[in-house]
Order: structure tokens, then C-alpha cells, then sequence
């Protein structure tokens, strides 16, 4: 038999074209097919693991390696993905692309933990070794059941030719792939081909979240539509294999393109539906980023275009997932980056071969009609020393990482990092400035709240989260200072605090 050639330009391995030279069976192609890609694998393991230890041994050296957010091994990190609980740890995946630190072919990268603080690096758990996802693993969730964990996620396949690959050229697979320990993961399954999506969408549907209601399966799709409005799909089953197209939730108005990485939940008796938002018209003090990321507090039903609320306000946010953990709590980590953004700003950590971070996990909770975050709380067991701050101690010097913590009583305030950012209150106006060096082009972004209560600043060696009363507001944000020492400086009055020397997480390889 002559081995044929292969081309993988379809979403299913029972209607691979093959490129026959003799005659060949479809049993044997099958089969071929499986060969290759088990091979393929292997390459990718071997190679991603040489360039992981590489890197890993000069980890120590690099001076923007971050202390208490997880970032990849080497190369590029997006989109949070299958956020769960399992059988006794935290499970935290992420886009991957390991040979590039601008991107690249997506992998899935794996953390886990036992308590948000302490973390292991299981290394890659999923590739694209399958004709359904041959050009990319891209974004999706876990399912996380007593005795397996499920994954959904895209399949990415571009074809080859003169495509647009908007409405054509392109195949996003819905794929679902099972694990009974959290690190092995079994065979992939296309439960949603892309033939099987509405017609009046386009090739762009993607980023499965996947919950349990009641005695069904429920998911939801981001997509844009064929005429440019972004929306998302609603699907359900009884099986995890079998899924039935609902219908789809959007604004009657246009609100963007593309909504990407939805995720669907219920807080405290309100339905909410997050989506990231693309082609949405930028304002002074709203939809400042090229791309947002929100949510809508769902009526009978529906989204309404104007109660959509801006998950963060800083530069570096994008792609937040949810999840629940054992103590009932809901859970966001965000991708502290931003698509397409490079115009604008960049990251100096390409110099050290690596690029983007996760934001620490939040805990929300639904107030006065709106979603706050704030920090978990097991990231205070990283605290170590504490400075008191008041009035009468307006300044004090900052050394690596730390977490300042003010009341504030009344009028205007500032908090000024040295030359690397200054976060100001005046007349119902929240501006975040920064430095056009340390900022590597971040300059501003603007909120607009009643009053200012308090602030919190979970400042990293290269990027920082500032949380506005009690995580009102939000700001993530990446920075570059020179060196790690810095002088901070408190303008209020009537305010108290304290500010606490951060120590690492501990992170592990599972060799």
C-alpha cells in the first residue's frame, strides 16, 4: 500500500479528504491519520519540553517575572480556559503558544493547585494533533462531574486557498475531550461540527462554556453573525454528545461584531451573560480598549445594549472565565493582555521571551445592581510585613511586589508609584495615568464613580491590579519600572491603611 498524502481540511476524521496514490481503504486512512497525528504529538512534546527547560533555568534572572500572577513557562499566554474544581485541586488552563512569544500555533497550558497559592505546572495537556483542531486548540471550559472532568474547546482549521477566513476558508470544530485524573486527558470527539452551525453565521463561532442546569447540558457559543453583529448561540443536551441549537442571545441593537468567550451564571438570583465584545466605538470614559469584556444582568431573558458594564478599565484585560470551587464561591481570572493592541503599547517582557499573564483569581458578588470583584482571599497568606499609613505618613518606599490597602474619607485623592503610574479622584472622575516609558505606551484610561471609599493596589514586578471600592472598579494593568525599588506617595484626607511586602507563590514543574 502507498502511504497517501493527507490533507486536513475537514472537521471530522470520517470525511478526511485523502489524496489517494493506489488504492486505499477508508479504514486505512483512518488509521493513517491516527499515526500521524500520535507522531505529530510527539514532536510537539519533545520540542516543547526542550525550550520549557531552557527557559525555566533563567526564570530566576529576568527581572519582569512576576511573583503572584501565573504567566507561561516561555513564549505567548492568552485566554483563560477550563477554570474547575476537580477531584480536590484547582484546575487553571491557558492559551499557549510555546515557540512564540507574539503568538503563534495553540496549545493548552495547565496549572493547578490546592489553595490559589501554591501552584504545580502540569505542562501541555491538550495539542493540535487531530484534523478538527490541526491549526490551533483555541478557547473553552471544563465540565467538572464527580468522577470526570470534561473539556470543551475550538478546533481551529484554516483552510488552504483565497479565503477570507471570515466566511469561508475556516472550520471552528466544538470538540469535548474527558479526563478521569485532571492531567490525562482521552480521544477528542467533534460533538458540534462546523456544518452544523445556523447559516447566517459566519465561520467565526468559538469558545465553548459549558454548566449543568437542572437535569440538562447547557452551552453557549460566541459568534458573529453574517451581518456583522455579534451575538451569542445557545445550546443544550442530555448527553454531553448530542446538542440542540436554542436559539441566541443578543442586543436588538448593534453592540460590536464578534462576541467572543462568552460565559453564562447565575449570581445571587440574577442571570448574567459575559461576553467580549469586539468593533464596539470607543468613548472617553467607557469602551476605552480596542476590545472589551463585560456583562449584561439578563431581563426576562434577554440583553439590553445599555446595561452593559466593563468587567475592568484598565489596558490589560480580556477573556475572563468563571467557575465555582468548593466553597460555593464564583470565581473570575481575566487574560491580563489585549488583542491586536501593539499599535498602541506593548509588553518589554518579549525581550525575555515570554509574554501576557493571568490576573490573580476574584471572587465576585452581586451589590447594589452590579458585579464586584475583588481578590480571593487566600492571596493575603502572602503577605508578610505591614507599614501602617495615615495622615501623618503620607510616604514610604515600595521593594518588589506589594499590597496596599487605604480608606478613604472624603474629597479628592491620589496615589502616586513613582514614575510608573498615578491614580487620581477628583469631582466623580477616576483617571489611571501612566508613564509613557513605564507604560511602554499606556498613557491613560478613565472611570466615572459616585465616591471614592477605598482602594486596594495588588502591585506585581510588572503589573499591577487596583480595585476601587471593594471592586467597584477595576484596573489591570502591565508596567515596566526600573528596578524594583520605588517611592510611593499618598495626597488624601482623613485616609488610614497599610501596605504589605508581598511573598512569591510557589510554583512546581510536574516533571
Amino acid at each position: 500500500m502507498t502511504t497517501p498524502m493527507i490533507v486536513t481540511n475537514s472537521d471530522d476524521y470520517q470525511e478526511i479528504r485523502i489524496l489517494k496514490i493506489g488504492n486505499v481503504t477508508k479504514q486505512d486512512a483512518v488509521l493513517e491519520i491516527k499515526r500521524i497525528m500520535s507522531a505529530l504529538t510527539k514532536v510537539f512534546t519533545d520540542e516543547i519540553r526542550k525550550i520549557e527547560e531552557t527557559h525555566w533555568a533563567e526564570m530566576v534572572s529576568k527581572p519582569y517575572r512576576l511573583t503572584h500572577h501565573l504567566m507561561p513557562p516561555c513564549g505567548w499566554l492568552n485566554d483563560p480556559n477550563g477554570l474547575s474544581w476537580y477531584q480536590g485541586r484547582y484546575h487553571v488552563f491557558f492559551q499557549y503558544s510555546p515557540f512564540e512569544a507574539n503568538g503563534g500555533l495553540k496549545f493548552w497550558g495547565h496549572y493547578s493547585s490546592e489553595d490559589l497559592i501554591n501552584w504545580t505546572y502540569e505542562g501541555v495537556s491538550l495539542y493540535p494533533d487531530s484534523p478538527a483542531d490541526c491549526h490551533g486548540v483555541y478557547s473553552g471550559s471544563a465540565l467538572a462531574e464527580e468522577e470526570t472532568l470534561h473539556l470543551f474547546y475550538t478546533g481551529n482549521v484554516k483552510l488552504d486557498g483565497d479565503y477570507d477566513y471570515i466566511n469561508n476558508g475556516r472550520c471552528a470544530n466544538t470538540l469535548h475531550v474527558e479526563s478521569k485524573d485532571g492531567i490525562e486527558f482521552g480521544i477528542k470527539e467533534n460533538v458540534i461540527p462546523c456544518t452544523q452551525y445556523p447559516e447566517d453565521y459566519t465561520c467565526h463561532i468559538r469558545d465553548p462554556k459549558v454548566w449543568k442546569e437542572g437535569d440538562r447540558y447547557r452551552m453557549v457559543l460566541g459568534g458573529r453573525r453574517k451581518d456583522d453583529h455579534g451575538a451569542v448561540l445557545l445550546y443544550s443536551s442530555r448527553d454531553l454528545k448530542q446538542w440542540n441549537l436554542d436559539g441566541e442571545l443578543t442586543t436588538e441593537e448593534k453592540f460590536g461584531y464578534m462576541w467572543e468567550c462568552p460565559d453564562m451564571f447565575e449570581l445571587s438570583g440574577n442571570e448574567i451573560l459575559s461576553v467580549s465584545p469586539q468593533g464596539v466605538e470607543r468613548e472617553e470614559y467607557r469602551y476605552q480598549n480596542i476590545y472589551l469584556s463585560g456583562y449584561f444582568i439578563l431581563r426576562d431573558g434577554k440583553v439590553f445594549k445599555e446595561d452593559f458594564r466593563e468587567w475592568d478599565m484598565g489596558f490589560d484585560f480580556y477573556a475572563p472565565q468563571t467557575f465555582v470551587d468548593k466553597k460555593g464561591r464564583r470565581i473570575l481570572i481575566g487574560w491580563m493582555g489585549m488583542p491586536d493592541a501593539e499599535e498602541e503599547y506593548v509588553n518589554n517582557t518579549l525581550e525575555e521571551g515570554w509574554q501576557h499573564c493571568l490576573t490573580v483569581p476574584r471572587e465576585l458578588k452581586y451589590c447594589n445592581g452590579k458585579v464586584y470583584q475583588y481578590p480571593v482571599e487566600e492571596l493575603m497568606n502572602l503577605r508578610r510585613w505591614k507599614k501602617k499609613l495615615c495622615d501623618a505618613d503620607r510616604e514610604t518606599e515600595t521593594d518588589g511586589a506589594f499590597d496596599l490597602e487605604l480608606q478613604v474619607q472624603k474629597g479628592p485623592a491620589k496615589v502616586v508609584l513613582a514614575d510608573i503610574f498615578k491614580l487620581e479622584y477628583r469631582d466623580g472622575i477616576l483617571v489611571l495615568e501612566m508613564d509613557q516609558q513605564a507604560g511602554a505606551g499606556r498613557r491613560t484610561r478613565k472611570a466615572c464613580i459616585e465616591e471614592l471609599r477605598s482602594i486596594r493596589i495588588l502591585a506585581d514586578t510588572s503589573a499591577a491590579e487596583i480595585y476601587v471600592n471593594e471592586g467597584e472598579v477595576v484596573f489591570s494593568v502591565r508596567f515596566y519600572g526600573k528596578g524594583t525599588k520605588h517611592r510611593l506617595k499618598i495626597e488624601a484626607e482623613g485616609f488610614r491603611g497599610g501596605i504589605w511586602k508581598l511573598e512569591k507563590m510557589s510554583i512546581t514543574r510536574c516533571l
